[in-house]
């Protein structure tokens, strides 16, 4: 969807090659963008550097942060310059007008809370359906490159369980069931199960996890909750793999498949690290026309 963003001041604080390519767009549909914590960005004529994110935020209308969000003392993970350190403060929040809306991966509680006390919109981008739909593909391929590189067998042939039928367990199941692995979906909803049914795996309704999961080798975790506790996980084969890809701290406990032996990897932000491009294609696929809908 093309859009009009001109006159729209955004301050894009901090972020990796995603935030890259979306600050082209931003800039090819009119916007006027200020990048902090970056020494310059070639691929985008017209951007200004900003050196102080409290000025800019001040002076926007939409801030913008990266999909890789902060840490629970707001600052920012991903800043290109390695000299700078942004932090989403007390600070920043009391500089912004309040109504401006501030786009992020995932909110921090911290944020939510500043958020709250300075009447700032916050949009969470990791949750917006479209974007965490398109981002599902490059989190499966990410979750399936980890397992080959884990596995010392093939993927096809493999007994394996997706935990979870949402976005991105329905798009790993998809394709592990075209490479030819025996796939069973473990979810709670009947609905689900028909769909994967329809997909051409396992439908394992919830409370057949323990009888099920010693059967597989290969163990994919979308749940965010402790669903793979050390009852669970004793019962499985040594040689077994899981790849958790919850958002953290995970659904498994990484503690006690350590001292089982069993290999444990809690998988975040994959579209970033395996598929930059095509992570930030899709930012600049959706942000603009949700800037549009909040601004314009």
């Amino acid at each position: 969807m093309s859009v009009n963003l001109a006159g729209l001041k955004v301050v894009m604080a901090g972020g990796d090659r995603r935030e890259h390519v979306l600050l082209t767009a931003l800039v090819e549909a009119g916007a006027a963008v200020t990048a902090v914590g970056y020494t310059r960005v070639p691929d985008a004529k017209g951007v200004r550097i900003g050196r102080s994110l409290p000025d800019a935020a001040a002076a926007a209308d939409a801030v913008i942060a990266p999909m890789s969000g902060t840490d629970g003392a707001g600052r920012i993970k991903a800043v290109p310059d390695p000299d700078v350190q942004l932090v989403l403060d007390r600070f920043v929040f009391a500089k912004m007008r309040p109504g401006t809306p501030l786009l992020i991966g995932i909110a921090q509680p911290l944020i939510r809370s500043l958020s709250q006390e300075f009447s700032i919109p916050v949009v969470e981008l990791a949750e917006v359906d479209e974007i965490a739909t398109l981002n599902s593909i490059p989190t499966a391929e990410g979750a399936l490159q980890r397992a080959m590189e884990e596995l010392p067998v093939t993927i096809h042939g493999t007994c394996a369980a997706v935990l979870g039928f949402g976005r991105c367990g329905v798009t790993l199941a998809r394709m592990l069931v075209g490479l030819g692995a025996r796939t069973h979906v473990v979810a709670r909803n009947p609905g689900q199960l028909a769909r994967a049914y329809e997909l051409g795996a396992h439908p394992v309704p919830w409370e057949r996890l323990p009888t099920v999961l010693p059967t597989c080798r290969l163990i994919f975790n979308t749940v965010p909750a402790r669903v793979l506790d050390r009852v669970l996980l004793a019962q499985l084969d040594p040689e077994s793999v899981i790849i958790d890809i919850a958002s953290a701290p995970g659904g498994t406990d990484f503690e006690a498949a350590r001292a089982l032996g069993i290999k444990a990897f809690l998988e975040l932000g994959l579209p970033g690290r395996v598929a930059p491009q095509t992570a930030g294609e899709i930012l600049a696929r959706c942000v603009p026309p949700l800037l549009y809908k909040l601004c314009m």
